[in-house]
């Protein structure tokens, strides 16, 4: 990697939906659907499972149609980036780490 290539931001994750996809249209126009994912940890060995549950965004119409299709419990391959996003609330600002999906996909059986 050259000195003007350093970076890279690529986050591939493999879960089961939490809760309904939220499908909303901001102030912008834009639209937006938005779950949690849930993953779980390789065990290391403590006798009980851990998981990690990770906010995704889908901006592009193409993983809005797939969010829309996907159900709670439904397990999903997510391929994307991490982005912070900032936003205000009653208390002043405030940002949130979520994952921008690029590619979404709802794996057989699920």
């Amino acid at each position: 990697m050259t000195s003007d290539q350093v970076g890279h931001n690529a986050v591939s994750l493999v879960g089961r939906v939490s809760g309904e996809v939220e499908e909303r249209e901001l102030p912008s126009g834009d639209r937006l659907s938005t779950f949690r994912l849930v993953v779980p940890r390789p065990d290391a060995g403590e006798g009980r499972a851990r998981v990690d549950t990770i906010d995704v965004a889908c901006w592009s119409g193409r993983t809005r149609r797939v969010a829309g299709r996907v159900g709670e419990g439904s397990v999903v391959a997510v391929e994307g980036a991490l982005r912070r996003r900032f936003f205000a609330t009653g208390a002043g600002r405030a940002s949130r780490y979520e994952v921008e999906a690029q590619r979404l996909r709802r794996l057989p059986g699920t």
